[in-house]
């Protein structure tokens, strides 16, 4: 199973920030199904990070892992943007045609009759 690895980049306890987190946490609940880990650095605080990572905007998020490493600028509220943007795939709960019941192609009872 993969496990994304998700480095959000803010200024300080904005409410951009703060928007950007909630957004990005409710995507990976609801599309990622626990199979992530977000970090978040506040720049304020280690300012030489914009540098090493060419951080241009804020906030930014950066998927690290797995590999090709992808960025998105702004607050994360549009889902769609955000999972193609990172290329992240969205887990579904149950695999298609988990729901499905079989088809059988002989009726039942009957059998069919080689020559």
């Amino acid at each position: 199973m993969r496990k994304y690895k998700l480095k959000l980049y803010v200024t300080g306890k904005t409410l951009k920030s703060e928007r950007a987190l909630a957004n990005l946490m409710r995507i990976c609940d609801e599309d990622l199904d626990g199979t992530y880990e977000i970090v978040t650095i506040d720049l304020l605080e280690h300012p030489e990070l914009a540098e090493d990572e060419k951080i241009i905007a804020l906030p930014v998020v950066i998927k690290e892992l797995p590999r090709p490493i992808r960025r998105v600028i702004g607050d994360l509220s549009d889902t769609e943007s955000v999972l193609l943007g990172l290329d992240l795939e969205a887990i579904d709960p149950e695999p298609p045609g988990e729901d499905l019941e079989p088809v059988d192609s002989e009726p039942a009872g009957e059998e069919r009759s080689q020559k």
